[in-house]
């Protein structure tokens, strides 16, 4: 199993393409010279998942007025992030990454334990990506309820 190994400041963002909870395709081209910030968690539905959605629901808005697209990204499908979206009202899109490909270019896919067991999943990682496509800051070791609040100060905010 490998070891997960997230990006780094300075080091460019990947590019990637996936369909969100509606089937609508998501690039990193379509972020072009915008900062944005991508988040990898876990699965849908589950408590620190929903925390950390929850909290990025409540801070939405400055987000918005700092024009800072948020998107979470998980290997969950469709169905099951459009089931999360309508149960925690999220306004923002959630990718579908079946195969893992996007976390494993930010280098998020790696091995975890849980309950004595170890297998391969997404590590809760996110990127603050610059205007140039740049890893403005990576965060790997949040809390799910105060992440939001810990990118908004670096924001600015």
């Amino acid at each position: 199993m490998n070891k997960a190994s997230p990006l780094q400041p300075g080091e460019r963002a990947p590019d990637f393409h996936a369909l969100d909870e509606n089937g609508q395709a998501v690039s990193s081209k379509s972020f072009s010279c915008k900062r944005y910030l991508v988040y990898f968690y876990p699965r849908d539905l589950t408590p620190g998942c929903a925390t950390q959605a929850c909290a990025f629901r409540d801070q939405y808005d400055e987000f918005t007025k700092l024009g800072v697209p948020v998107i979470g990204v998980s290997t969950d499908g469709q169905a099951s992030h459009r089931r999360f979206i309508q149960k925690h009202n999220l306004p923002f899109p959630l990718l579908v990454d079946e195969e893992g490909l996007i976390a494993k270019a930010f280098g998020v896919w790696g091995q975890k334990k849980f309950m004595g067991k170890e297998y391969e999943g997404i590590h809760r990682t996110s990127f603050l990506v610059g205007t140039d496509g740049k890893i403005e800051r990576s965060y790997s070791k949040i809390k799910p309820g105060e992440h939001a609040a810990v990118a908004l100060v670096d924001l600015g905010r």
